[in-house]
């Protein structure tokens, strides 16, 4: 049996179509702590989209072109959108308490999740080419020295943030963000205390 038909036999055997597009949920769904997650998903999908093209057409265009300027725009705010929709999903989600209920793994995940988007967030930032970026890098070379992490990653290599930034976190993040949320969606949303 090939890998597709396995994976397919998987998500058949426990999932049905409506696990997966449920066309009922529960009334307490409607209450705004149960955006967050949607803004999440969201920012990601802008984030997926933006930032491959600014890898492709470099740091002179998002610089010094007009459209390469809105595509970084929309890049950094995505980016702050999505951090400010993680923190309230998970402060709103913890004081739901939605480990209850034999929910540790997911809301696990959702912390690891959020605990990979910030050095995603950090290499990006470095990745800038800016002034600020450059005076940001001096500072994390030497805190990450001082944890002993600096002779692993060097903050002031360019081409090893950019290839962190765009070729492993991110990645990282998407392959946790889905596993949450297809546990999520097995699960159903978790019901308020």
């Amino acid at each position: 049996m090939n890998v597709t038909r396995k994976l397919q036999q998987i998500v058949t055997d426990n999932f049905s179509l409506e696990d997966a597009l449920p066309t009922r949920m529960p009334l307490y769904v409607n209450s705004i702590a149960y955006l967050w997650g949607v803004c999440i998903i969201c920012s990601i999908g802008l984030l997926f989209i933006s930032g491959p093209i600014l890898a492709f057409f470099g740091p002179d265009w998002y610089h010094y072109n007009a459209a390469g300027m809105f595509i970084n725009s929309v890049h950094f705010w995505s980016t702050q959108v999505l951090f400010l929709s993680m923190f309230l999903h998970l402060g709103t989600k913890f004081f739901m308490g939605a480990w209850r209920n034999g929910r540790r793994v997911t809301w696990m995940l959702g912390v690891l999740t959020f605990m990979v988007a910030v050095p995603t967030a950090l290499t990006g930032y470095l990745s800038q080419t800016n002034w600020d970026s450059q005076w940001i890098a001096v500072q994390a070379k030497d805190a990450l020295n001082a944890t002993g992490v600096g002779s692993f990653l060097n903050t002031l290599n360019t081409g090893q943030i950019l290839t962190i930034h765009t070729g492993v976190l991110p990645l990282i993040v998407l392959a946790l963000g889905i596993i949450h949320v297809i546990l999520v969606r097995r699960e159903g949303p978790v019901e308020p205390l």
